[in-house]
């Protein structure tokens, strides 16, 4: 097998998984937070595997290779970019505001159990934050291109 040959095949799993991890984003209604992270890595990932590719691919030559690469850029762009990512970014910021509103309306009596369930929220806001942020980061790259 030539390098040529294995440089297809990796690309090729690769965009099969991602094919797969943007069919679960699509179809499940509520992703965990490591879902959207796992979601959002495949995506930048194969971008970057793009991008390195289309530099040293011949035209000419590897044209296999070149009609995958252009089919898993449009499934980014058109599948992921424009219908899963404000999808994702609307249900976090919604998703984020609940979670601040439940440990706002929090009771007066301090219960241990309450407060145990408030340190539950807390690092459940802390993780969405943090997501939303990963997020953003993505949409801002979208935004300079």
């Amino acid at each position: 097998m030539s390098s040529s040959d294995d440089i297809f095949c990796m690309f090729d799993n690769e965009s099969k998984k991602l094919s797969d991890v943007i069919n679960t984003a699509t179809t499940k209604s509520n992703l965990s937070i490591s879902e959207i992270i796992d979601t959002y890595y495949k995506v930048i990932n194969i971008s970057s595997m793009i991008t390195m590719l289309k530099q040293q691919i011949n035209v000419d030559s590897q044209k296999i290779l070149l009609d995958k690469i252009l089919e898993t850029e449009k499934i980014i762009s058109g599948k992921f970019n424009s219908e899963i990512h404000p999808v994702i970014m609307a249900k976090l910021g919604k998703s984020i505001l609940e979670t601040t509103t439940a440990l706002q309306s929090g009771t007066e009596q301090r219960s241990r159990e309450n407060i145990e369930n408030e340190a539950k929220f807390f690092e459940e806001l802390r993780q969405k934050m943090s997501t939303k942020e990963f997020v953003e980061q993505y949409d801002k790259g979208l935004s300079d291109d």
